[in-house]
């Protein structure tokens, strides 16, 4: 019988979870080490969902990218997820800047799915020397107009905002998720184009002065690119469980 802790043991082997930020609160949230799992569900947040899902699942099992706990709680509802996940006997470990940072992690996911060559990193996060932000290269080099539309049809997003650069885009930066600071070390990198999420009104203001194309394709959009592969990996190491991507959606609707 496989436990949630042999799968936190096996996430830990590539995707270390003592090389999460600092702010962060990776691992095993819900539950003990010694629960038994022969279905699990793999997401991007822990939504009550996704704990139906998990629930008509018979799944014991919910890996996330989000924490479900990220700041101190100091009550609980029944309404509150950890409470949910309790109530129905359902342990949760969440990988989240530790498989950002990982190699092959989501960084690394979404510089591939926009398929990016000769992919190295942008820049080290100082406190493990692991990847921050990638960069790459374009097989073939495309119009701005024409890489947003990539990067929509790459991600499948509903829709993204991008500031139109003054070159065609070639050399490519990525940092996913929350990543979108790292334009200005995509522009420093001699980068044509940066792909993040959560962009900020100033980045976007620099980004065109800095003639660089920016695009904002949605923190889900970003970072969702990686849950299939974590959950195709965990299946190839435990055969014996049965996982499976949540159904979870974009909450982000957009108007065109």
């Amino acid at each position: 019988m496989v436990t949630a802790g042999e799968i936190y043991d096996y996430i830990d082997t590539f995707a270390p979870f003592h090389t999460a930020m600092g702010f962060d609160n990776a691992g095993l949230l819900v539950g003990e080490k010694n629960c038994p799992v022969t279905a699990a569900v793999v997401s991007m947040d822990i939504t009550p969902q996704v704990v139906s899902e998990a629930v008509s699942q018979k799944a014991e099992l919910i890996i996330s990218h989000h924490p479900v706990i990220f700041q101190p709680l100091k009550r609980l509802s029944p309404a509150d997820i950890p409470y949910l996940l309790a109530q129905n006997g359902l342990c949760a470990i969440a990988a989240h800047t530790n498989y950002d940072l990982a190699d092959g992690g989501v960084n690394t996911c979404l510089a591939q799915c926009l398929g990016l060559t000769h992919i190295t990193m942008l820049e080290e996060y100082e406190h493990s020397g692991l990847a921050a932000s990638l960069i790459g290269e374009l097989e073939t080099a495309m119009l701005p107009d024409a890489f947003a539309a990539h990067v929509k049809t790459r991600l499948q997003c509903g829709g993204l905002k991008f500031t139109q650069g003054k070159t065609p885009v070639k050399r490519v930066a990525v940092a996913a998720g929350a990543g979108s600071s790292s334009v200005f070390a995509a522009a420093a990198a001699g980068a044509d184009a940066f792909v993040s999420g959560d962009s900020k009104h100033h980045e976007l203001l620099a980004a065109n002065s800095m003639g660089i194309t920016m695009v904002d394709a949605g923190h889900f959009a970003t970072e969702d690119i990686a849950i299939q592969p974590l959950c195709d990996r965990l299946a190839k190491k435990f055969p014996q469980v049965r996982f499976t991507k949540s159904q979870q959606k974009d909450p982000v609707r957009y108007l065109v």
